[in-house]
């Protein structure tokens, strides 16, 4: 019995980017949101490109070896898929908070403890 070729990661790679773009382009459709022009155009030649040439980008500084699509390109289907669900754009994203400093920790608690009010 012979064993089986490992799969190929390119040919993965193109496979979940072809299905990322039908499942975006699917769920704009059956939400009925309506895809800007450059947004379906956009949708339309990445996959085009990825079925002619494996990966939809030229520069190999603009994504990883075996990836089929560029980082931007990846965060634009994103950012269109979100928009295809109906979420809002930005997300759920909370502000920065403060941060405490890199003050001593044992100094703010005795600091505070100063503080308080005495019984006088």
């Amino acid at each position: 019995m012979r064993a089986k070729k490992p799969p190929d990661p390119r040919a993965q790679a193109r496979k979940a980017a072809l299905n990322a773009l039908k499942r975006a382009q699917r769920t704009a459709d059956k939400a009925g949101i309506e895809l800007s022009e450059w947004e379906g155009e956009f949708l339309g030649s990445v996959a085009q490109r990825i079925q002619t040439y494996g990966r939809a980008f030229g520069d190999p500084e603009k994504g990883g070896a075996g990836e089929a699509m560029s980082v931007n390109q990846t965060i634009k289907l994103k950012e269109i898929a979100a928009k295809a669900q109906g979420a809002k754009k930005g997300g759920e994203r909370k502000p920065m908070s403060r941060g405490k400093g890199f003050g001593r920790r044992d100094a703010a608690r005795s600091a505070r403890a100063s503080e308080s009010p005495t019984d006088e």
